[in-house]
């Protein structure tokens, strides 16, 4: 399963408000509604579709930032981004509602899935039975993969296609509806600030404040001192016990933990976690920290929001990986652990390249397809490439990257270890 939006999720940030953007000189021209006409509309048809049913003019779309929607029912990571993009709509609607659109481009097959599926989008849609559209925009804009969401702006005349920005997906993760009019000046803005966080980053200036310069620990005096733990690779684990994803990972980061601390306590650069909990009352937080050996924030600590907006998790549970200068080297700790395990310490870009050259050999010894027992069709062998990765594992509903057993007839997809081959006479039987 293509990985979209985690299964717990972290309000956005606030989205920029409109004056603040029209303010900056940052907003775009008036469009040219003729060119999005011929590409939203037909010889035959002039409007898109609401919720409702209604015909709405592709005229009125004039002034806006526009994004394309391409998506389908039938593939779970864009169910995924789908909850995650209505939140994201919904909140810059209610800030910059008069300038934003977005239109869905259907990749279903059948009008049934269409009709669910768009029960749920609180957008417009071209209408399911507009193929020759649906395949002109494909095409113009090179579809590859879904979900993509294409931003066309206001003003960009005949050169429409050539001005969108194909990456809405990958924006929208990256800064939520900050991002918003998705302006080359915003987007470097964005890029500006984002180096200078990065740059002032420290482990003391992240983990304390003017009340509290400890974690806490269970052992010993039950407080450590944060300056203790400069110079080290440092996991902030966000997590809490209600959340059931989080309930199935801490159990396998717990054996990690004590593996590398094992593996690596001559080294300077030694690695701990330090728990953020997202619990809902104390009496929680307690009892889930008693599963865990390393250290943590005290619950309810006011740094505890602020680290969820610094790192803009989206969804728990999340593991960010702090380097011995205090610098984020990656927010897909998690990830990175299912991956690897241990060996995945200290999580860099070199080592995560080793790793990732360390599986391309194992994977040629790989059988190019498998029946699994928990599937009825054939899985096929894909890689980065070829539509490996990231993914929800179907089996361990873990992330995965890279080398994949994928159903090619519906999305299903398990990391090569989760694999349960069965004979061919099987299949028939299972799913």
């Amino acid at each position: 399963m293509r990985m979209g939006a985690e299964v717990q999720e972290v309000s956005l940030n606030a989205a920029t408000a409109a004056g603040q953007e029209n303010g900056s000189g940052d907003s775009p021209p008036a469009p040219t509604s003729s060119r999005l006409a011929s590409l939203l509309g037909s010889k035959d048809r002039d409007y898109l579709l609401s919720l409702d049913g209604t015909q709405v003019k592709i005229s009125d779309l004039e002034g806006k930032v526009v994004a394309l929607y391409f998506s389908a029912n039938w593939y779970p990571p864009c169910r995924n981004f789908n909850q995650f993009l209505i939140g994201a709509y919904e909140q810059l609607k209610r800030t910059n509602g008069s300038n934003f659109e977005i239109v869905f481009i259907s990749c279903d097959e059948d009008s049934n899935a269409f009709d669910g599926y768009r029960a749920m989008m609180p957008w417009l849609s071209i209408p399911f039975s507009d193929l020759e559209t649906k395949k002109s925009l494909t095409r113009k804009f090179e579809i590859e993969g879904i979900p993509c969401l294409v931003i066309l702006q206001p003003g960009s005349g005949k050169d429409i296609e050539g001005m969108a920005l194909r990456n809405g997906v990958e924006l929208l993760y990256r800064f939520g509806m900050n991002a918003f009019p998705f302006t080359k000046q915003r987007l470097e803005q964005l890029e500006r600030e984002e180096k200078e966080k990065h740059d002032s980053q420290t482990l003391v200036n992240l983990l304390t404040n003017h009340n509290r310069d400890y974690v806490l620990s269970h052992h010993g005096a039950r407080q450590v001192s944060v300056a203790s733990l400069v110079g080290k690779t440092i996991g902030l684990y966000f997590s809490a016990q209600w959340c059931l994803p989080c309930e199935k990972f801490t159990p396998k980061l717990v054996p990690i933990y004590h593996k590398i601390k094992s593996n690596h306590h001559h080294e300077n650069d030694n690695f701990e976690i330090v728990f953020v909990s997202n619990d809902r009352d104390e009496p929680s937080f307690a009892s889930y920290y008693a599963q865990m050996p390393w250290l943590a924030l005290p619950f309810g600590d006011s740094n505890i929001k602020t680290l969820a907006k610094h790192f803009d998790v989206q969804g728990i549970p999340c593991l960010v990986i702090l380097g011995p200068d205090g610098k984020t080297i990656t927010t897909n700790g998690r990830s990175l652990i299912n991956l690897y395990q241990e060996n995945a310490f200290p999580f860099t870009d070199s080592k995560v390249e080793f790793l990732e050259k360390q599986m391309d050999e194992e994977a040629k010894n790989l059988p190019r397809t498998k029946l699994h027992g928990g599937h009825r069709h054939e899985l096929t062998l894909v890689s980065q490439e070829t539509g490996g990765g990231p993914f929800i594992c179907c089996n361990c509903e873990e992330q995965g990257l890279g080398w994949a057993y994928q159903c090619l007839d519906c999305g299903y997809e398990l990391h090569p270890k989760c694999v349960r081959v069965v004979e061919d006479h099987a299949v028939g039987s299972v799913g």
